[in-house]
């Protein structure tokens, strides 16, 4: 495939998600060290995984990136709920398993808020991690997120409630952090 990178970095790349791209997202989307810190919890096939591509990555509705490292894919990173009249968008992401660890998630965190404050002229970004998630904890709060809430029991994961931690970080806290 050609190089299609829409948002370069120094160790990943941000590229669009393509339709060969599926059975990675299908097999990675499965794995329970993905599915349980973004609160799914229901399997998914490759034709599921199909509509998903159809339906939100090929939408207008958000912005929805590959995350790349030596070309190999190792993540997915978006902003959803994205409120072009007060300036907001949700940022989520996840990192294959295999590659925890080696700051892919952090990098393509930074790339994507800067896009989205640069490029979208967004105000504000937020959140939310589930409370035994530390790493992506650590992760927004090394990029400036600041934790501004949280909602009790609010997710039932493995056979308990968990609380989920609501992060925000405004364009000017961004701002200040780059200088």
């Amino acid at each position: 495939m050609p190089d299609s990178t829409f948002l370069p970095g120094d160790r990943v790349d941000l590229r669009p998600i393509e339709e060969d791209d599926l059975e990675f997202l299908r097999d990675a989307i499965n794995d329970p060290q993905v599915w349980r810190p973004i609160g799914g919890s229901h399997p998914l096939n490759l034709e599921q995984e199909r509509e998903f591509f159809e339906n939100v990555v090929c939408g207008d509705d958000g912005v929805h990136l590959l995350i790349t490292a030596d070309d190999s894919p190792v993540g997915t990173i978006g902003l959803r709920e994205i409120d072009w009249e007060s300036g907001t968008a949700e940022v989520g992401y996840w990192i294959e398993p295999d590659e925890h660890g080696q700051g892919y998630g952090s990098e393509a965190a930074e790339l994507v808020v800067g896009y989205a404050f640069d490029q979208l002229g967004l105000h504000r970004i937020r959140a939310h991690v589930f409370e035994f998630n530390d790493a992506s904890q650590r992760l927004l709060e090394s990029i400036g997120f600041t934790r501004e809430g949280t909602e009790r029991e609010s997710q039932f994961i493995d056979g308990e409630y968990w609380d989920t931690y609501w992060y925000g970080l405004l364009e000017d806290e961004w701002r200040a952090d780059e200088s």
